[in-house]
């Protein structure tokens, strides 16, 4: 059996609370052998744990959304990141990263100045510590960019990167690593991005609620898709593809 790695999921959301052991189970019958939940707040950081507790595929990574994260305030994110920070079970910090396109018109400079604060915190630990960020950089790519490349991150994963190709090459040359979603059946951007992209640096993802292939709620399961597509892409074999990202994912987080 070829053996998968779901980067990023939100098993957490309430999407799931009627048939999440099932979900799972349906996934390892696939041979998804490790599903990163991503927390995205507090209490979705908390959850993540719980989910990491009760199933042996489930890997936490803690973050903070960054539009969650304007509605808290100073005080409550010095402490939730201090959690964070202290937590030893994690292999990744996120959700974390920058998201410019649903911020508020009136503070825009504002609640941008914001996200990037904490987001450079966030740098800074995975710099510390070692451990991978997995990236949201909605409308925010350049920026992204430069804040990674004024660092010594060598491993950061780039979730769902809708970038212009110029930026997925720059991305690529720094050596970052991109997940890729099920939709890539759907968007030649991603396509794009995986034919730009060496094997090497590629992850799965399914981002799962959202971003499914078939409409409705997206699972991990769905990740197969993931490496069909790009074993086509690349021509190559789905078996030679498959176990090259599954080590792509043990390499990135040590796992």
């Amino acid at each position: 059996m070829m053996l998968y790695a779901d980067v990023h999921t939100h098993l957490d959301f309430p999407d799931y609370s009627n048939d999440l052991k099932e979900v799972i189970q349906r996934a390892s019958e696939k041979g998804v052998k490790r599903i990163i939940a991503n927390g995205v707040n507090p209490s979705s950081n908390k959850k993540v744990l719980e989910l990491a507790k009760n199933y042996d595929v489930v890997k936490p990574a803690l973050g903070f959304y960054p539009t969650d994260s304007l509605e808290y305030s100073e005080k409550e994110i010095d402490e939730e990141f201090e959690k964070i920070r202290k937590n030893k079970d994690l292999v990744g910090f996120g959700e974390v990263g920058l998201d410019y396109k649903y911020l508020p018109e009136r503070n825009f400079e504002e609640a941008k100045k914001k996200q990037k604060i904490l987001f450079q915190r966030f740098i800074e630990l995975s710099e510390k510590t070692r451990k991978p960020l997995i990236i949201h950089s909605r409308k925010a790519e350049l920026d992204i960019l430069e804040m990674l490349e004024s660092s010594s991150l060598k491993n950061p994963v780039l979730h769902c990167f809708m970038a212009k190709k110029k930026l997925v090459q720059r991305a690529s040359d720094n050596g970052y690593y991109l997940s890729v979603l099920p939709i890539i059946n759907k968007l030649q951007q991603i396509r794009d991005l995986v034919s730009l992209v060496s094997l090497k640096q590629l992850l799965t993802e399914t981002d799962s609620p959202y971003m499914s292939p078939f409409g409705g709620r997206n699972e991990p399961s769905n990740v197969l898709l993931c490496v069909k597509e790009i074993a086509s892409i690349k021509k190559l074999e789905e078996e030679e593809v498959a176990n090259n990202l599954y080590m792509n994912y043990r390499k990135v987080f040590n796992d």
